[in-house]
């Protein structure tokens, strides 16, 4: 159990039924009344975030969400095939649980399968990834002053926008959050 006062971000609570992660926080003390902590939560298992206040003396049970390494293997029609690394068992999961999660995943990587209770709900891929640029503009001398960019295609089939210098063919670092060119490698 932890009380509202202790909530921070990232800690995963069961509350009404759900699963949610503590997005934002703040503990409110009003000049008048007792205070409060307002949340944000965002529910794991559909994605919905809800705004709650609670009492800092209220507790909730802590949920304990699995993260478990597992290489990405391949991917078969709508189905994503996974292996863990020690035992060799294999999982099989659909595009809806998968999202966009491995547009910068290559096969053979390894990433974070996220589950609650057995049941799979979020893919985390590795933070920064290198992938070659198979698709890009050539970018010209002189067509910019400041930093300017334009749309390169790597070897998943995801878009990422590049400085103009970078060309095909080259290997690029890139920060999955938030799918940003890092730099040349």
């Amino acid at each position: 159990m932890i009380s509202a006062g202790d909530f921070r971000n990232g800690i995963t609570i069961e509350f009404e039924g759900n699963v949610y992660q503590i997005i934002e926080f703040q503990h409110v003390k009003p000049g008048k009344g007792a205070a409060f902590v307002r949340t944000k939560l965002k529910n794991i298992i559909n994605g919905g975030v809800v705004e709650k206040t609670f009492r800092p003396t209220e507790k909730c049970p802590q949920a304990r969400i699995d993260r478990k390494d597992m290489q990405y293997l391949y991917s078969d029609g709508d189905l994503f095939n996974f292996m863990d690394t020690e035992t060799y068992d294999q999982i099989a999961l659909n595009e809806e649980t998968v999202g966009d999660a491995l547009k910068f995943v290559k096969e053979n990587e390894m990433v974070k399968i996220c589950s609650y209770n057995g049941s799979v709900f979020a893919i985390e891929p590795p933070l920064f990834v290198e992938l070659e640029i198979t698709d890009t503009e050539p970018g010209f001398k002189g067509d910019t002053a400041t930093g300017a960019t334009k749309p390169a295609i790597v070897e998943t089939g995801a878009k990422v926008m590049v400085p103009l210098f970078v060309e095909q063919g080259e290997v690029i670092k890139i920060d999955t959050r938030t799918g940003e060119y890092l730099s040349r490698v």
